[in-house]
């Protein structure tokens, strides 16, 4: 049902040229977003992954031609190919075509995949022992450093990803809350303290990913440090709390795509090991659960809220979405649940619930 409401509701033929789409930033859309004057880069990225999601739920030739023709329509739209100047957006499509090539078999995207290679690659300052957030900046963050690390890991670069997730662990977790904070100045060493859902996914995602990997128990203990400090300050009742609209609208849906990971891989059948992927699979269930029971129906599908345990609000106005700050964030619609970014974070959400129940959880 989730994945069916962003088909009918949001997908369209980029420009009407045949063998590509793309999400619309917003639902009702108003003229500019139906022509894709306006449109997300890294939104659409994972578009492309709640896609591949629904290929390995229920895999048709329907399906895995979706993927194809988002991931065409992604770099035509990008109008200069498959990159930008931006490291968190191109870790994001990199993670996306990764899923898409090696799992659906969409190989149309394997230039894509050398290119966002050699600029995450290239990208990394051995100076800092991390990414910017974007190409000649002072901020290295969360956001663009674990899906970097993520995707980086799963070209086989595993010294570089543990670098990487070194320097998260030494420079951007809180000592006191044990949560991930958003990113720092360098130089100054001036500290954004933000602390946001998606930076704990994205830490959880790299850690489970070098377990797997290196075999190395410190980062079994990250996961879980990590797993028990999200459950204590950023769920109630288990259900993982807060949400926003714009670009905020991805950031919870981020956070269980990686719980469900931990759920799925986190290696280790001993007792502790077995607990931390019981307590991440939970919070994604009870997640799943309350976005469902306060979902609005529309025409017979669901419009998902921005805060999972509370009631969604039908969109209204004609204001549009998409508005881009000074920095290049994307600010929430009047009505969040109009965002692109939330329904992706509903669909997200089903397709991760999906996934650890089908496992046993």
């Amino acid at each position: 049902m989730a994945e069916s409401a962003i088909v009918s509701r949001s997908l369209l033929r980029l420009w009407g040229i045949p063998g590509t789409e793309l999400g619309v930033v917003g639902w009702p859309p108003v003229l500019r977003e139906r022509l894709f004057f306006t449109w997300n880069y890294w939104w659409q990225a994972h578009l492309i992954d709640c896609a591949v999601d629904a290929a390995n739920r229920e895999p048709t030739a329907a399906r895995v031609r979706r993927v194809a023709a988002l991931a065409r329509g992604h770099r035509l739209r990008n109008l200069t190919g498959w990159t930008n100047n931006y490291y968190d957006d191109m870790a994001w499509l990199a993670l996306a075509l990764q899923r898409a090539d090696r799992i659906r078999g969409v190989t149309d995207v394997r230039g894509g995949l050398v290119a966002l290679e050699k600029a995450l690659t290239t990208g990394w300052q051995p100076q800092i022992g991390a990414l910017p957030w974007r190409k000649g900046a002072d901020y290295y963050n969360t956001p663009a450093n674990g899906p970097a690390a993520i995707a980086l890991a799963r070209f086989g670069r595993y010294t570089r990803a543990t670098e990487i997730a070194d320097w998260l662990d030494k420079n951007l977790r809180d000592g006191e809350t044990g949560l991930i904070l958003d990113g720092v100045h360098l130089p100054s060493n001036r500290m954004e303290r933000n602390v946001f859902s998606y930076c704990q996914g994205v830490v959880l995602g790299l850690e489970t990913e070098l377990a797997v990997h290196t075999g190395e128990s410190v980062h079994v203990d990250r996961v879980r440090r990590l797993v028990a400090a999200v459950a204590e300050q950023m769920t109630d009742h288990g259900v993982v709390t807060g949400g926003s609209g714009g670009d905020g609208g991805l950031f919870n849906g981020i956070l269980v795509r990686y719980l469900a990971l931990v759920a799925l891989l986190l290696p280790g059948e001993n007792a502790d090991r077995a607990q931390i992927r019981r307590q991440a699979a939970s919070i994604v269930t009870a997640s799943a659960r309350a976005a469902w029971d306060h979902r609005l129906e529309v025409e017979g599908e669901p419009l998902f809220g921005d805060v999972w345990s509370d009631p969604a609000h039908l969109p209204v106005g004609t204001a549009g979405a998409a508005k881009f700050t000074a920095n290049g964030s994307v600010t929430p619609s009047r009505t969040p649940e109009r965002d692109l970014s939330v329904q992706l974070s509903g669909w997200l959400l089903m397709e991760a619930a999906y996934t650890v129940t089908a496992a046993g959880f």
